[in-house]
């Protein structure tokens, strides 16, 4: 063990759509929504994560809230290497050393990604004092984190629906045989849930309101064992203008969402139907494996069960899932170095 290595820090980021995770020391020890605040006048980022969530949809103009990423990549390249930085600085044990340690990081990346926006993340994880960067594709790292042997010579399905995307892939002897990304994911749920309100109730809600909707009563199919409770939402009436609330069920919000749920549905049968019929044995057997946020909208599991025909399984703690399998695969860059990008 070098000089070197005492300097060196080991972090694990998933650098998401909708939150960030870092990983250090294998605790989880940032879990922040990716949202920076920004003065206008000044340029300067005035909060990040949690505090600028609680900003969003309520800024005058001098304030801005920015998600730095979109669709799984970076939009913003200033504001996200902020953000970065800002996370990494807040690391309850780097916060006590005197200077920024070199940090050896291992990031994890949308399987549709191209080459420049690779080189984006590199960049940006390189300047915030990235000695190692290493990449590693979203749904190999869900894999890991799900806990799938991924070596193994066995094929193994994941979909992975985060905050700008749906990642669905088909993984065996470590490597992705098949994959399709589509931009389709909890995004979009929130948007179709503002325009439901909005068509539906006449009522205009904010993002942070269709979230919790999404969140409180979502639901991929209208007949659920155990229903959530009606929600009263409160929002802008289109009609008169004043403030109103209107009681939601959950099967509204499961016909508000059915087209996009279609989609994610077409995407995961177009990646079976690609499927060498060895690993489509395999997955006969081992059926398909859920991560991400998405995948706790309830009976989400079921209806892809149903169309088909395999067995759903949802990860444990599943929007952990990605960060704890790069953070894994960071403690054993050996064993996972043929599937690490450097």
């Amino acid at each position: 063990m070098g000089f070197f290595d005492f300097m060196t820090e080991d972090i694990a980021i998933d650098l998401g759509t909708a939150n960030t995770l870092i990983i250090h020391n294998d605790k989880v020890v940032i879990d922040s929504p990716s949202i920076v605040a920004r003065d206008r006048v000044t340029g300067k980022i005035i909060a990040v994560g949690k505090e600028a969530n609680m900003m969003q949809g309520k800024t005058h103009e001098n304030i801005k809230t920015i998600r730095p990423l979109k669709d799984g990549v970076i939009a913003d390249f200033d504001a996200s290497e902020k953000m970065i930085s800002m996370f990494i600085k807040s690391i309850p044990a780097l916060k006590k050393r005197l200077f920024t340690p070199a940090l050896r990081m291992v990031i994890c990346i949308p399987s549709g990604i191209t080459e420049v926006e690779m080189r984006a993340v590199k960049e940006s994880a390189e300047r915030v004092n990235g000695k190692e960067v290493y990449l590693i594709h979203e749904p190999m790292a869900a894999a890991i984190g799900i806990g799938v042997d991924i070596m193994q010579p066995k094929g193994n399905m994941i979909v992975d629906i985060g905050g700008g995307t749906t990642e669905i892939a088909v993984i065996a002897l470590g490597g992705i045989v098949c994959d399709k990304s589509v931009k389709i994911a909890g995004d979009v749920f929130t948007n179709d849930i503002v325009y439901y309100m909005r068509t539906q109730h006449n009522l205009f809600v904010g993002e942070s309101t269709a979230e919790k909707i999404k969140i409180t009563i979502g639901a991929a199919i209208e007949d659920l064992e155990t229903p959530p409770e009606e929600m009263s939402v409160q929002g802008r009436d289109l009609l008169t203008g004043k403030p109103k609330q209107v009681d939601v069920s959950y099967r509204e919000i499961a016909k508000a969402l059915d087209k996009s749920i279609q989609r994610i549905e077409d995407a995961v049968m177009e990646t079976l139907s690609q499927t060498p019929p060895e690993l489509a044995a395999d997955i006969y057997n081992t059926g398909i494996y859920l991560a991400g946020g998405g995948s706790m909208l309830r009976g989400l599991d079921k209806r892809i069960s149903q169309k088909t025909d395999l067995p759903v399984y949802i990860a444990e703690d599943p929007l952990r899932a990605v960060v704890r399998g790069t953070g894994m695969a960071l403690k054993n860059i050996q064993k996972f170095r043929s599937i690490l990008i450097k």
